[in-house]
């Protein structure tokens, strides 16, 4: 009896952590920084690269930052949803050029529009690693504090602008003032 046991109780745990499984949302990646300090960086400007700007410089305002590269699809799909965003004016955007070639980073948003306040050069990566991207685009929102208050992994929609960021960013303005 016990060896058609053991088999039945390794099934049923099985089916138990299938099941768990099926209800995640394969899109949603928890972010370890949420509610955290955003990592510390100290980058070049693409456009100035004597010009520097660290997250201290950024602490003090409420501000984004949008990882991207001129070599990702998403990133040009996302791209007329920041400009609109920049546009409606409720937090500048700082963009991380994400393992880009400045000349290469630099044609894109020439071609495309540059909706950055400035955008940041993160040539290997090292930023992005610190700062727990798993690709391009990502996109944080970050507090007065300098705390992460939310991570979108892909591309920024009008959607999650408009039903995420901006109440997001609403609510944050409203616990400063």
């Amino acid at each position: 009896m016990k060896r058609y046991l053991i088999p039945l109780a390794v099934f049923i745990v099985l089916v138990v952590f299938l099941a768990i499984g099926l209800k995640l949302d394969p899109k949603h990646i928890p972010s370890p920084f949420i509610g955290k300090p955003a990592p510390q960086f100290d980058l070049p400007v693409l456009h100035n690269p004597q010009q520097r700007i660290s997250t201290a410089d950024l602490k003090g305002q409420v501000w984004l930052l949008n990882v991207w590269a001129s070599w990702c699809v998403s990133c040009r799909a996302e791209h007329d949803v920041v400009k609109r965003f920049v546009a409606m004016g409720e937090a500048p955007v700082y963009g991380l050029n994400y393992k880009d070639k400045p000349e290469d980073g630099k044609g894109w948003l020439a071609a495309l529009g540059n909706p950055y306040k400035a955008s940041l050069m993160d040539i290997n990566g090292d930023v992005g690693i610190d700062w727990g991207v798993y690709g391009v685009p990502e996109t944080f929102v970050i507090d007065k504090e300098g705390i992460v208050r939310y991570k979108q992994v892909g591309p920024l929609t009008d959607s999650i602008v408009d039903e995420k960021i901006i109440p997001l960013l609403r609510e944050i303005n409203t616990e400063a003032g």
